[in-house]
């Protein structure tokens, strides 16, 4: 049988993520039996009022991490790549918020609403969780992808600077009131960025290739896909113009009625502020292409610090917890 309580660890706890992660297991009443939580060297024994309970912040260097059943990874790639299969190794189920493992051909990347099932089919103890963009942009094909023959999908994304995390935050606050950015390469309180990440050689970004590259592992597409990142200088949740090109033609009222679900919310002119700390995602601006022949246009807006990321993993982990016998 399925235990009743779970030992969970949170890797990350003290950053912008990681503090998402207890708000959200907090919030969805999650079976928590102890937790831990780890931090990096400077935040060594901070203390934080999580669970019910008053606990310490631990490092992970020279640590034992036997005895946890989830861990939840939050303090990016690097961190993800040196620890999560240390953490694997000594029995836990690590769902991990990096883009370290997301690529790997055998490590599920899961969006619960899409494709909860692949958890099981290459069942592994790292599952990653998607970009957040990706999550956010997918959310409303998720009742739809399957009955629709999609020809071709273009992205143009508005990441907010809490995608940057806490350095993103503050940068966009320093600049709002007169001081030089620290973090970004320009003043992102009076301006747009259109790059994130790396420079790519076929000129494309990190994050954009992040996005083409896992919407082809998730719905299991072979269709060509573009996708053009842009940060902008609103503190929370993300926005995603969606431009779809179908093999036959549309009925939009149909398909409104289709893509609309408990956690995908219609909105009329979806904004940051209709999904700012919700669980779900907001769309809207549906209409038909006027670019392809066949297809339809439409507008997302989610919070990227919870659907695209912290409660995305939790319901990873619900989910596993409601359809299996044994997680170990």
């Amino acid at each position: 049988m399925k235990n009743l309580t779970y030992n969970i660890a949170i890797v990350g706890a003290t950053g912008l993520i990681g503090r998402k992660f207890i708000e959200t297991l907090e919030k969805r009443n999650f079976p928590v039996n102890s937790a831990r939580l780890f931090a990096s060297k400077k935040s060594e024994g901070k203390k934080i009022f999580a669970f019910g309970k008053q606990l310490t912040a631990e490092t992970l260097e020279n640590n034992d991490f036997k005895g946890i059943d989830f861990a939840f990874f939050g303090a990016g790639k690097e961190v993800s790549q040196n620890y999560a299969p240390l953490f694997a190794k000594s029995g836990a189920l690590v769902i991990d918020n990096s883009s370290a493992f997301r690529m790997n051909e055998n490590t599920p990347l899961v969006i619960p609403e899409i494709n909860a099932e692949g958890i099981f089919a290459s069942y592994g103890k790292i599952i990653a969780n998607p970009n957040c963009s990706t999550i956010i942009a997918l959310m409303p094909l998720a009742n739809i992808y399957k009955k629709t023959e999609i020809k071709r999908i273009i992205y143009t994304s508005y990441q907010a600077v809490s995608g940057s995390g806490m350095k993103g935050i503050k940068d966009l606050l320093r600049t709002r009131y007169g001081f030089s950015p620290e973090y970004y390469s320009v003043d992102i309180s009076e301006t747009i960025l259109p790059e994130i990440g790396e420079k790519k050689a076929n000129g494309y970004t990190e994050e954009e290739m992040k996005m083409i590259n896992e919407t082809r592992k998730i719905l299991n597409a072979n269709f060509p896909i573009s996708a053009t990142c842009v940060r902008v200088p609103v503190e929370n949740c993300h926005g995603v113009s969606v431009e779809v090109e179908t093999e036959n033609e549309i009925d939009i009222a149909e398909l409104k009625k289709q893509m609309t679900c408990e956690a995908v919310r219609y909105v009329e002119t979806p904004t940051c502020k209709d999904s700012d700390g919700k669980f779900y995602v907001t769309f809207g601006r549906l209409r038909k292409s006027l670019a392809f022949e066949n297809g339809f246009s439409y507008f997302v807006t989610g919070d990227n610090t919870l659907k695209g990321a912290a409660f995305n993993a939790v319901q990873i982990a619900e989910y596993i917890i409601d359809n299996t016998k044994n997680i170990k």
